[in-house]
């Protein structure tokens, strides 16, 4: 029974400063289910002077000693990864399938890649007669968000535990238990007492807290551009480093002499995953303009087959999006969407059919969309795919170009080659080729407003590393 009303600090679990707390909601249900405790800037302070202390002897272990605590963690995160799976199926909807193969499932991977990284990676390096030497940037405030709540606190807490880093975690408070648990196996994994943090709250709060303190030295943020310019803004004074992974509203060009079918449907089966709750999500399907009649036949048939419901019903496609506000903006846009003009195909406002609580949304498709729609420049991190007609593929290329975002795009074409060709002239930090998936160890990040920095793999670990140069080490 994980213990929702205390945070985590220095090695205990301890009350809050001040007596706060708020209700989470299960979103298929609308129910409440427990409290969850709110911290404030006092309890910030007891984290980061805790954080502070422990980085001193820390940042001082070897190698050896921090491949042991990962491998541990790893050991003891497989025995508890269901129940992890099941917490995020209840607090955020996802499938419980779903949930606890892949939500859980990449929240390990990111455990074992890291571990994998740190075996073979080197903190020094002669340049002549100076030696290069990577070091951790120090204490680390980590901000997460509820869509993929433990991969993105695992893509941060593991290379900073690798780095030598030290660390204060808020994660959403949409989806408290994954990370509650994740604290409880690293207590009992050994992670020396300061090391990891954990305060539960609110992002005006806690994560403005954490973004101004001086005593941080890096904020690992991910969630929307609006809150993540709020997060950067605060921590300008003091001059810390802020890594960001924000929005997104990545194009998935199909050209010509791709497979379409297969293409199309993929296309429609990856914006729709997660209830369209992914920030790499191919939200934008920019077509050519012939054929997109056909891709919208195509599209409508995937959609009419994905089974919105009940997370722990069998056969549920899509579960609800995390919460009535969410819902409330998707169904705003898809309005937006009908009255701009665009063509609805599938879905549209309101309640899936049969259902008459919780916070679900019909899968929706707008075809004949025009890029400067307010269904093609927003994120709507709901379960909504706009289809963009192209002359060609350079008109292809510069509508996918044309968004403040840059977080991801995926290219069909009939060939390898081709489909290359195009990803080089996309302005986005991922690009995905023919439907393969992204890669855990390959770095992942935006350019614009997407965001800056880079996680996961080897990439990710730098993150969490100064570079010093010591001249006249390697001296004749």
């Amino acid at each position: 029974m994980v213990n929702r009303m205390q945070f985590y600090i220095d090695g205990s679990w301890v009350d809050p400063v001040f007596k706060s707390s708020r209700p989470v909601v299960n979103p298929a249900t609308e129910e409440a289910m427990y409290d969850v405790a709110l911290g404030s800037k006092a309890d910030v302070e007891k984290a980061v002077a805790a954080a502070k202390h422990a980085f001193q002897a820390y940042s001082q272990t070897g190698k050896n000693e921090r491949l042991a605590l990962l491998a541990e963690i790893i050991e003891r995160y497989k025995r508890r990864a269901k129940e992890i799976g099941a917490a995020i199926s209840d607090e955020m909807g996802a499938p419980l399938p779903f949930a606890e193969e892949l939500q859980a499932g990449v929240g390990l991977v990111q455990f074992v890649s890291t571990l994998n990284v740190l075996k073979d990676y080197n903190f020094e390096e002669a340049m002549g007669a100076t030696a290069v030497l990577r070091e951790p940037v120090g204490v680390v405030g980590m901000i997460t968000p509820w869509n993929w709540p433990i991969n993105q606190i695992t893509c941060k807490v593991a290379p900073a535990l690798a780095a030598g880093c030290t660390m204060i975690l808020k994660p959403s408070e949409f989806t408290p238990t994954c990370a509650l648990i994740l604290t409880e196996i690293l207590h009992e994994a050994g992670v020396p007492k300061g090391v990891f943090n954990l305060i539960n709250g609110l992002g005006p709060e806690v994560g403005a807290a954490i973004s101004e303190h001086p005593d941080i030295d890096m904020v690992s943020f991910t969630g929307s551009t609006r809150a993540g310019i709020d997060v950067a803004t605060r921590a300008a004074p003091t001059v810390k480093r802020v890594s960001q992974e924000l929005g997104g509203k990545s194009p998935n060009i199909i050209l010509d002499d791709a497979d379409l079918y297969k293409a199309v449907a993929g296309g429609v089966v990856n914006m729709f995953s997660n209830s369209g709750q992914t920030c790499n999500a191919p939200s934008r399907m920019i077509v050519p303009l012939s054929k997109m009649k056909e891709v919208a036949a195509i599209a409508k048939a995937v959609a009419d087959k994905t089974k919105v419901g009940d997370p722990r019903a069998e056969g549920t496609t899509i579960g609800p999006v995390v919460s009535r506000n969410q819902w409330e903006k998707i169904q705003a846009l898809i309005q937006k969407g009908i009255d701009e003009g665009a063509t609805l195909v599938a879905g549209g406002p309101g309640l899936p059919e049969g259902v008459n609580k919780g916070f679900f949304v019909r899968p929706t498709i707008f075809a004949e969309v025009t890029n400067d729609m307010t269904i093609a420049r927003e994120e709507v991190f709901g379960p909504v795919l706009t289809i963009i007609g192209a002359k060609d593929e350079v008109d292809a290329i510069n509508i996918a170009n044309d968004t403040p975002y840059g977080l991801a795009g995926y290219v069909s074409a009939g060939t390898v080659e081709r489909a290359c060709n195009v990803a080089r002239r996309i302005r986005a930090g991922n690009i995905n080729l023919q439907g393969v998936p992204n890669d855990l160890t390959a770095p992942f990040g935006g350019y614009k407003q997407s965001g800056n920095g880079r996680e996961w793999g080897k990439y990710g670990l730098e993150e969490f590393l100064e570079v010093k140069a010591v001249a006249g080490v390697n001296a004749a």
